[in-house]
């Protein structure tokens, strides 16, 4: 089966579907499995000053910045950076400008420190 996105570089978003994810942060499902456990593709949708706590990686995560910036632990990244994140590691995650990024995972992270 094959999944066809369009308007991601020009950032029309309105045929997506944004739903809740973390508190300022919200989320499109572009594909996961039917268990949530295993591989996904979505869009995350920060809102300035949104915030993911700490967490561990327990695959491998790719994001790209399609829009604003994206920081964490190690640096702040803009519009067109991809960001590798190995199993095992670990970060908070921040925008304090609101960005959108696409973000495929191997396995979802788990939550070390709730800040809620």
């Amino acid at each position: 089966m094959s999944s066809v996105f369009s308007g991601l570089l020009t950032l029309d978003l309105s045929s997506f579907t944004f739903e809740p994810f973390r508190e300022g942060v919200e989320i499109a499902h572009l594909h996961r499995s039917d268990s949530g456990d295993g591989p996904a593709l979505a869009l995350l949708r920060y809102h300035p000053g949104a915030r993911v706590p700490l967490h561990e990686h327990t695959g491998l995560e790719t994001i790209c910045v399609l829009s604003g910036s994206q920081s964490d632990d190690a640096g702040t990244y803009k519009a067109g950076d991809v960001v590798i994140n190995a199993a095992g590691s670990r970060h908070r995650v921040w925008s304090e400008t609101g960005c959108v990024v696409l973000i495929s995972w191997a396995a979802p992270v788990r939550i070390i420190e709730d800040e809620g």
